[in-house]
């Protein structure tokens, strides 16, 4: 996916089922937005963004990463500073490898400028590409904990050699299974994940795992949790129901972990109805949203739902977040943090 007065709302309190382990952001514009002005403050106190989040308990920054070169757009430079400010505030990393110079996502999965386009030359770049970012993580002390392996790939990466819809799951499952290779490599204890959207379509959830696990190429033991995004905004079917059992179905087939990667709720939105309406839309509705799913997570058998990462809660500018709501943020046009602030701790 994708400044003083304070803006007072009253403080939602929803209490979880249980606490989650890991409560994070993907907080990935940050310094983009740092150097062009842009400043934070909570509760009348200047800070920086990533400060604040980790003030209110986050305790898992998700970095994407981009093939580019560019620090103003996800390079591995851009992404290696910002861990180490998270790891300074207390947080874990979770990469989010995006396998493309820009935006990769259900739509869009551009292979990078210079890599090849053969099967066999993507299985050898991908797996070295992993591994040395991977690497790198490790070498500045900053180890990542989850690496996602690809953004949003329901219809593959790299395309169109990797793209399901055109070549079926075949390269996409070697491709995969290079990557996760890679990520062994350098660090066995880096959790390693793929990253679907939709993760309330329990009918797309099991489609692709029915077909993505061939033997020879990519084995279930290659993957060690499942990272959904879920938002309310695209479709009216994603309800927490839907959720809940989309994720059930999956962790019985599996038995493996889950997180929800991405998700967030409006403050402002006009003419599109949400699937879970009955939620207000402000501040307050967005605790609940979050409450609820981390409800969803908390009740998933075996202890299998382990956390959930709200997406880019300080985007000043680009407000909608991709959405056709006018504002999905935690802050305010000026940078005041809103009441929802507080959903990232633990103990509400």
């Amino acid at each position: 996916m994708r400044l003083s007065g304070l803006l007072s709302v009253a403080l939602a309190v929803v209490p979880w089922v249980s606490a989650l382990q890991y409560h994070g952001a993907d907080y990935s514009s940050l310094v983009n937005l740092e150097n062009s002005g842009r400043r934070y403050t909570d509760a009348g106190s200047s800070s920086a963004f990533d400060a604040i989040l980790a003030k209110h308990g986050c305790n898992l920054a998700r970095i994407r990463v981009w093939t580019s070169t560019d620090n103003t757009q996800y390079s591995l430079n851009y992404g290696l500073a910002l861990a180490k400010r998270a790891v300074a505030q207390g947080m874990a990393i979770m990469v989010d490898l995006h396998y493309s110079d820009t935006w990769a996502d259900p739509g869009h999965q551009a292979i990078p400028r210079g890599w090849p386009t053969d099967l066999n030359g993507l299985n050898t770049q991908i797996y070295t590409y992993t591994n040395n970012v991977v690497n790198a993580f490790k070498a500045q002390g900053t180890p990542i904990r989850f690496i996602e392996l690809g953004n949003e790939i329901n219809d593959g990466m790299l395309w169109p050699t990797g793209q399901i819809s055109k070549n079926g799951y075949s390269p996409l499952s070697q491709l995969l299974h290079s990557a996760a290779n890679g990520v062994h490599d350098a660090d066995p204890n880096v959790k390693r994940m793929i990253h679907l959207a939709n993760g309330w379509d329990s009918a797309g959830v099991s489609g692709f795992y029915n077909q993505i696990f061939i033997a020879g190429q990519l084995a279930t033991t290659d993957i060690d949790t499942l990272g959904f995004s879920f938002y309310p905004f695209y479709d009216t079917r994603a309800t927490l129901n839907s959720l809940k059992s989309s994720l059930s179905s999956i962790i019985s087939k599996l038995n493996k972990d889950v997180m929800v990667v991405e998700t967030d709720w409006p403050t402002q939105c006009s003419g599109v109805q949400m699937s879970e309406p009955s939620i207000a839309i402000s501040a307050a509705g967005q605790a609940t949203w979050v409450a609820d799913i981390r409800n969803v997570l908390s009740g998933l058998s075996g202890g299998h739902g382990l956390g959930i990462i709200y997406w880019e809660p300080g985007w000043i500018g680009n407000d909608g977040l991709g959405s056709s709501c006018a504002k999905n943020l935690l802050v305010d046009d000026n940078g005041n943090t809103l009441s929802s602030i507080n959903m990232f701790s633990a103990d509400m």
